[in-house]
């Protein structure tokens, strides 16, 4: 019974550990609105299209809860996404990109992205390294360039 618990328990780690691999964050030092205007702004000016951001602070106020700043930005580009779904399917569920920004507990703010790498262990994808590489240098790209200062 004691093995099962241990077992279970270190199951239950590993799949947070992963859960939080799967994530690349990097810190900024502009409010999550600033952070989310710029990337807006940066992404727009690359060509990238813009779906929705969801201010889901604004959302939970309107129905009487607390959030803290968190917003999330959902972009993309159909001449990438596309290769993306040949190869696995399934990834359309995870598209298009969506980047998060928060303010953590700490009142440090975050911009989050799903690790292209991890997505594509997620979905098992075969083929597509090289637009994987490409996905994560435009990701980094953007974010470095979001939270850089002015």
């Amino acid at each position: 019974m004691k093995i099962m618990a241990i077992g279970a328990a270190l199951l239950m780690l590993s799949h947070a550990a992963l859960a939080s691999e799967g994530l690349v964050s990097v810190q900024s030092p502009y409010s999550v609105k600033e952070t989310a205007d710029r990337f807006e702004s940066i992404a727009k000016n690359k060509g990238l299209s813009l779906f929705a951001r969801v201010n889901h602070s604004e959302n939970a106020s309107g129905v009487g809860l607390a959030l803290r700043p968190t917003e999330t930005i959902i972009f993309g580009n159909p001449k990438v996404g596309t290769p993306l779904m040949q190869c696995a399917q399934n990834l359309a569920i995870d598209l298009p990109q969506k980047i998060l920004v928060s303010q953590d507990a700490n009142d440090k703010v975050w911009l989050s992205y799903n690790n292209p790498s991890y997505l594509k262990a997620r979905h098992e994808m075969v083929g597509c390294d090289e637009l994987i590489v490409k996905i994560s240098g435009v990701l980094s790209s953007l974010s470095k360039a979001t939270v850089a200062k002015k």
